[in-house]
C-alpha cells in the first residue's frame, strides 16, 4: 500500500470540492442586523468608532430595513436613542417612544423581515444603567415591571420578537407573563442570557450614549472569567420561557458558545459586538488585514462554535459577500 493512504489535500484541491465538503455554512437567513434609531428626519449620522454604521432617523431606518429585506437577512434589531432621557428611562416603555415609532413606520413599509427589539433601560436613562437606581444601586425587582411594559409596547407597535439584554434576574419570566396575559403568547423571547461585563461594548455606548454616569455594570452583567455560571444563567432563562438564548460578546467567548451548544438543545444566538467590529475596521483601514476575508472568517468562527443565529453589524455586507 502506497503512503500516504489518506491524503487530506484531495478534497481541498478546487473551490468546488471545498464547497462540497464544507462543514460550517454561513447564510444571510441566520443573521440579524443591529440599527440605532434616533429623533429627527433624514438623519444618517456616522458613528465615529464604528465607521460604516449610523444613527438613523425613522425615515432612514425604513430605508435600511428595506435594504435588509432585499438582502435576504433574517431581521433587524432596533436600539433607541430618545430625544430626552430621565432617571426612569420613560421613553423605553412609552407608546410614543422612538423604537415604537420606528416599528410602526417599518412595519408599514416592510413585510418580510423580522423586527426584533432590544429590551433594556440603559439607552433611555439619564444615569446610563440598565434599571432603576435605589440607594446608589440598580434595583432588580422594581426594574422588571418596566422591562415587561417595554416589551408589551414594542409588540403592540409591531415587534415580532423581543430581546431583553438588561441581565436583571427574573426578567424573562416577567416579560413572558406580561405578553401572555395581554394575548401575545405567540411572540418569542430571545434572551441575552450570558451577557458579560465586557470592554468590547465601548463603541456601542458611543452610538447609543449609554455609558454609565457612575460605577459600572459588573454587579449585574457576568464576570468574564466565569464559564459554569453562564450555563446556569442560560438554564434559568430557558426555565423562565426563553425561546432563544444568547452569548454576548461572541469572538472572545467562543468557548462559552461551544459549551452552551453542547448543553442546550434550544436555538442559540451570539452577538458580534461593536468592539469586535471596530477592531476589524481599524486594522483594515491601516492595511494590516484582508478586511473581507476577516469578516467572513470571524462570522464563520462564531457559527462553527455552535451559534445558530449571529447578530452582527456586518450582516448586510456578509449577505453581499456570500452571494
Amino acid at each position: 500500500m502506497s503512503f500516504p493512504t489518506h491524503r487530506m489535500r484531495r478534497l481541498r484541491r478546487t473551490q468546488r470540492l471545498r464547497n462540497l465538503v464544507r462543514e460550517t455554512r454561513l447564510t444571510p437567513e441566520s443573521m440579524i442586523y443591529p440599527i440605532f434609531v434616533c429623533p429627527g428626519s433624514n438623519v444618517r449620522k456616522e458613528i465615529g468608532s464604528m465607521p460604516g454604521q449610523y444613527n438613523l432617523s425613522v425615515d432612514q431606518a425604513v430605508n435600511v430595513a428595506r435594504e435588509a429585506e432585499k438582502a435576504g437577512i433574517a431581521g433587524i434589531i432596533l436600539f433607541g436613542i430618545p430625544k430626552e432621557k430621565d432617571e426612569l428611562g420613560s421613553d423605553c416603555y412609552s407608546d410614543d417612544g422612538i423604537v415604537q415609532e420606528a416599528l410602526r413606520a417599518i412595519r408599514e413599509n416592510v413585510r418580510d423581515l423580522l423586527l426584533v427589539t432590544d429590551i433594556c433601560l440603559c439607552e433611555y436613562t439619564s444615569h446610563g444603567h440598565c434599571g432603576l437606581i435605589r440607594h446608589g444601586d440598580v434595583e432588580n425587582d422594581a426594574t422588571l415591571q418596566l422591562l415587561a411594559e417595554s416589551a408589551l409596547t414594542h409588540v403592540r407597535a409591531g415587534a415580532d420578537m423581543v430581546a431583553p439584554s438588561d441581565m436583571m434576574d427574573g426578567r424573562v419570566m416577567a416579560i413572558r407573563h406580561k405578553l401572555d396575559a395581554e394575548g401575545f403568547s405567540g411572540i418569542p423571547v430571545m434572551a441575552y442570557s450570558a451577557k458579560y461585563a465586557s470592554a468590547f461594548y465601548g463603541p456601542f455606548r458611543e452610538a447609543a450614549g449609554s455609558a454609565p454616569q457612575f460605577g459600572d455594570r459588573r454587579s449585574y452583567q457576568m464576570d468574564p472569567p466565569n464559564a459554569r455560571e453562564a450555563l446556569r444563567e442560560i438554564q434559568l432563562d430557558v426555565d423562565e420561557g426563553a425561546d432563544i438564548v444568547m452569548v454576548k460578546p461572541a469572538l472572545a467567548y467562543l468557548d462559552i458558545i461551544a459549551r452552551a451548544r453542547e448543553a442546550f438543545d434550544v436555538p442559540l444566538a451570539a452577538y458580534q459586538v461593536s468592539g469586535e467590529y471596530a477592531m476589524i475596521e481599524a486594522a483594515a483601514r491601516n492595511g494590516w488585514i484582508d478586511r473581507e476575508r476577516i469578516i467572513i472568517e470571524s462570522a464563520t468562527a462564531i457559527k462553527r462554535a455552535g451559534a445558530d443565529i449571529i447578530l452582527t453589524y456586518y450582516a448586510l455586507e456578509l449577505a453581499r459577500l456570500l452571494s
